[in-house]
Formats: C-alpha cells, sequence, structure tokens
C-alpha cells in the first residue's frame, strides 16, 4: 500500500510539469540577404537629337575672337560591350557667334569617335575626332579642317530617351591659310531619341 500511495504522490507532484503537454521547438527565423541587381542597360543602337550651347572662339589674330550660342542636329551609332561603349556621331552645329565687325563663325560641323563607360543608366564618355568650320574672316568666306576632343555624358530617361551635356574644344591650325590659329570651346546641353 505504501508503494501505491508513494506513486500516487510522484504522479500527482509531476503533473503541473506535464500540464501544457510537449511542445514542439520554435525554428529561429532564416534572414535571407536581398540582392539588388545592378540597374544595366544597353546602349547599343542609332541615334539622333539636337543640341544647343554655349560656343567660346578665340584666335592669334588680335580681334578675332568672340563668344555666343551655337546649336544643331546630331545622329550617331553605339555599341555597348558591356562596360564598355564604342561609337561615332555626326553633328552639325549653326552658329550666332560674332567675331569683330566684319567675321562670323558661321557653322561647326564634327565628326566624332566616341569612348565610354557604362554606369547603368548614366554613359560618360571621350571623344576625338575631325572638324570642320566655316567662317567670314574680314568679309571673305573660308573654311577648313581641324580636329577635336571633348567629354560628354549621356543619361537614359528611358528606353528611347537621352538627355546629357558635352563639352568640346576644337582646333584649326593656319585656318584656310589665312595664317589664323582658331581654338573654339563648345559647351552644350543634348537631347537624343535611341531607336
Amino acid at each position: 500500500m505504501k508503494f501505491i500511495a508513494s506513486l500516487a504522490l510522484a504522479t500527482a507532484m509531476s503533473a503541473p510539469a506535464f500540464a501544457g503537454g510537449m511542445t514542439a521547438p520554435v525554428p529561429e527565423p532564416v534572414i535571407t540577404p536581398i540582392v539588388v541587381a545592378p540597374v544595366t542597360r544597353d546602349w547599343s543602337g542609332f541615334y539622333a537629337g539636337a543640341q544647343l550651347g554655349y560656343g567660346d572662339l578665340s584666335s592669334n589674330v588680335a580681334g578675332l575672337n568672340g563668344d555666343g550660342a551655337i546649336g544643331g542636329l546630331h545622329a550617331g551609332y553605339r555599341a555597348d560591350f558591356g562596360q564598355f561603349v564604342l561609337g561615332g556621331e555626326l553633328a552639325y552645329n549653326g552658329s550666332n557667334i560674332d567675331l569683330g565687325p566684319t567675321s562670323k563663325l558661321n557653322s561647326l560641323t564634327q565628326l566624332k569617335l566616341m569612348g565610354g563607360y557604362d554606369l547603368g543608366n548614366a554613359l560618360v564618355y571621350a571623344t576625338v575626332g575631325g572638324a570642320h568650320a566655316s567662317a567670314n574672316l574680314g568679309g571673305v568666306k573660308h573654311s577648313d579642317n581641324g580636329y577635336l576632343i571633348g567629354l560628354g555624358m549621356d543619361y537614359a530617361i528611358n528606353d528611347s530617351w537621352t538627355i546629357g551635356g558635352e563639352i568640346t574644344h576644337n582646333r584649326f591650325n593656319n585656318f584656310d591659310k589665312t595664317g589664323s590659329d582658331i581654338r573654339a570651346n563648345v559647351a552644350q546641353i543634348r537631347v537624343g531619341y535611341r531607336f
């Protein structure tokens, strides 16, 4: 009888420990890192647009310098190789740059080779190429070829439209054999449409 009483007492004392029953262990939450894919854009394809800006022209001839508005149209093609982008562009600019009483820069045409770095929605590039200027100097029409170097950036608003800016330095040594070495620095805002 003592054994049964001891067993009943032990059962009664252990009952609160098992009142809720056995519960399964709660697993620790697993935190999965969120990987954000870098923004990528394919800059390949044909494009065309317009540009408008400011030109500052100087020369080694006293009085043959000036500044003013310059703008026009451009068209080109780019090939995207991942991080690097290569392309070519033709740009025509009409000019409102007076160079003195009887002198004026009429137009500046540029044929550019461009190489850039793809930053996703932005493309930063350098450019080199040839330039052709037409001007009235002392009332006589002249034109000549030279070269250019420059830097620029385009930003993709969406898959078709871009905005950007470009600065070029254009140089014409002994312009049309007049003895004038002409330098034209041009800064422009650009808008483009990719096809």
